[in-house]
């Protein structure tokens, strides 16, 4: 219980767009104001102003985490639109890990980028807005995010992003786009394991691997595994063959 009790002392570091004392009210208690009241399912600010100002919230609030005033709806506000996004995502990065990951290994970070489609119709937005979300797929929690200018870019922020995270003893996983050297050697360097898709863009290694998957006798020197699932209106069977022994492969130095 002690690791809730001190969440605000995550985002005691937060960095601001502008100049902010915390004369009135500290940013650290704005943020874990809103962190408690998404936690109970409220969807906007304005929810979560009205719960925490009710009696009974406001007097847990301040008895289990400290926080003796409740900002009005209209400063809760303001001290949220001031935060630097990526210094937000870099404490609930820590929070999130001391929470949930200190002692965790073995679990499956997940790394996707994907497009909001809606912001092409949003005047603010220049392009399409696309967001890259690093998610433990076993306990269905996003780690991080970081958005970026377009598709193109998420190559070199997936790159950031894994070396804001701790991920030692995890896999972490990603789409063929992210399949890069720079990107395996950072997540090596980190001591986790890596999973990742070829296709298409390294179209020498994937006929390499094709090759040698495809070979009836080379199939019997490697380890295999096989999932049968229902879905769909359909029966289907997926076998996955390991082999650690790569020396036929061309690339294997890089």
């Amino acid at each position: 219980m002690e690791r809730y009790i001190e969440i605000t002392k995550y985002f005691e570091e937060i960095e601001t767009e502008s100049e902010y004392d915390g004369y009135y009210y500290k940013i650290s208690d704005a943020i874990t104001i809103v962190i408690l009241g998404s936690i109970c399912g409220l969807k906007n600010v304005r929810q979560i102003h009205q719960w925490a100002s009710a009696d009974k919230i406001s007097e847990l609030i301040k008895e289990k985490f400290g926080i003796y005033r409740i900002p009005c709806y209209y400063w809760l506000l303001s001290l949220l639109k001031i935060i630097k996004p990526e210094s937000l995502n870099k404490c609930f990065a820590k929070w999130v890990y001391s929470v949930m990951l200190e002692k965790a290994e073995n679990l499956t970070i997940s790394l996707d980028g994907k497009t909001i489609c809606a912001t092409n119709r949003m005047e603010s937005y220049d392009s399409l807005l696309h967001i890259i979300s690093a998610q433990v797929l076993e306990l269905g929690l996003t780690l991080a995010q970081s958005p970026v200018d377009g598709k193109s870019n998420e190559i070199p922020a997936v790159q950031e992003l894994l070396k804001e995270l701790n991920i030692k003893g995890n896999m972490v996983t990603a789409d063929a786009l992210n399949c890069q050297k720079e990107t395996a050697e950072i997540i090596v360097n980190q001591k986790a394991d890596y999973l990742l898709c070829v296709k298409d863009n390294h179209p020498n290694l994937k006929k390499d691997i094709e090759d040698y998957i495809q070979d009836e006798v080379l199939k019997l020197n490697m380890e295999s595994a096989t999932q049968v699932e229902k879905g769909h209106g359909r029966i289907e069977k997926r076998t996955a063959y390991t082999i650690e022994n790569i020396e036929w492969l061309e690339q294997k130095k890089d």
